[in-house]
């Protein structure tokens, strides 16, 4: 890598809050204090895209840039939208990036960019095969990776598992809405990785979201016949998954 692409830049839009940093390609780190923004509302395509733009400028980035997003993205296009506004369904959001920033963009699913981070820097960077990093929060987010390649846009959190849509029943939001503890919520997530590793036979599962910091905690009831571990880039792993997708 030349001296000239050692750092990439990576945002993160939330249905929240929208990050941005230069990230250290080489470390897999970021460059710099990250910037966060609270996402607008409505949250519109053209609303964020000016945000985006904010949070560029605040760095003085001028080149391409890598830009997660809550929602199946095809070839740029935006097929779903979760958190955010229904005018994101079927839209050209790289094209609207690319219009309103003056600058290339790619986007990324949220989970995907997440999963490609930990393989490439994270719990996963010492493991080949086939990886699959599944994020446990207000729903459950999937990303598989073959030998370093992304398989984009699994939705594996959405399959159906004793009749319910999984991240009903096994996300870390119905732990809490149900009041779960540690061994009820065990049993929910060992049928719900069990199913998954009937699907795809991977090598190693990752977890992330916010519960992966009580990682000692619950995994002890979890059972899976393949090795589990905690994410460790957490939070940073969005921006630094977009940004290594985007120079890639």
């Amino acid at each position: 890598m030349s001296k000239k692409h050692e750092h990439g830049f990576g945002i993160d839009i939330g249905g929240s809050g929208i990050k941005g940093a230069p990230v250290d390609l080489h470390k897999g780190t970021l460059a710099d204090e990250r910037i966060r923004i609270p996402t607008p509302q409505p949250s519109t395509p053209e609303a964020v895209a000016e945000v985006v733009r904010e949070v560029l400028d605040g760095f003085g980035w001028k080149g391409e840039f890598g830009c997660t997003f809550p929602a199946v993205v095809q070839h740029g296009v935006t097929r779903t939208a979760a958190n955010v506004d229904a005018s994101w369904i079927d839209c050209d959001a790289a094209s609207v990036l690319r219009k309103v920033t003056g600058r290339d963009a790619l986007l990324v699913n949220d989970a995907d960019a997440a999963g490609v981070a930990e393989v490439e820097f994270g719990a996963a960077a010492a493991n080949s095969g086939v990886v699959l990093v599944t994020t446990l929060g207000t729903g459950i987010g999937t990303a598989l990776v073959v030998d370093g390649t992304l398989v984009p846009n699994t939705e594996l959190g959405h399959i159906e598992v004793d009749g319910f849509d999984a991240e009903t029943r096994a996300a870390d939001s119905a732990r809490e809405r149900e009041d779960l503890d540690w061994e009820q919520w065990g049993a929910r997530l060992t049928r719900y990785f069990t199913t998954l590793e009937n699907l795809v036979w991977p090598d190693l599962i990752v977890v992330g979201g916010g519960v992966s910091k009580k990682f000692a905690k619950w995994s002890p009831h979890v059972s899976t016949r393949t090795p589990m571990v905690p994410a460790t880039l957490l939070n940073e792993a969005g921006i630094i998954g977009a940004a290594l997708l985007a120079h890639r």
